[in-house]
């Protein structure tokens, strides 16, 4: 069982967490659509730490001994599912890059073909 203290923390942290999305989508340094990732770790985090029980639950059905480690576990998997789909979307934008400059050089080459006429 997580100690109070340690509930408090996870849950000031968790504040600290959604008060910093918040402020990043009203500067628009993110977008709500690669948001609502992060608003769903935060959520289910926050589930965790609200329901100790439920943390209990998920502790005994993972097989971990301590509910902390389970915390870490669950912490870990939401990086590197947040990791993954950044780098699909690092993917996707590297191909409209490479797509935008071999057309961008086309038409430079269209355009000097053009004035040398």
């Amino acid at each position: 069982m997580l100690s109070a203290a340690m509930r408090y923390a996870i849950l000031l942290a968790i504040a600290v967490y959604f008060i910093l999305l918040v402020v990043l989508l009203k500067q628009k340094r993110l977008t709500l659509r690669y948001t609502l990732l992060w608003l769903f770790c935060g959520a289910v985090l926050l589930l965790l730490s609200l329901f100790p029980q439920l943390l209990g639950l998920v502790t005994s059905l993972l097989g971990f001994q301590v509910e902390s480690n389970a915390l870490f576990a669950i912490l870990f998997f939401f990086v590197l599912l947040i990791l993954m789909s950044l780098t699909s979307i690092i993917s996707k934008q590297n191909e409209a890059i490479k797509r935008l400059t071999q057309h961008a050089a086309l038409l430079e080459k269209r355009l000097r073909d053009l004035e040398a006429k």
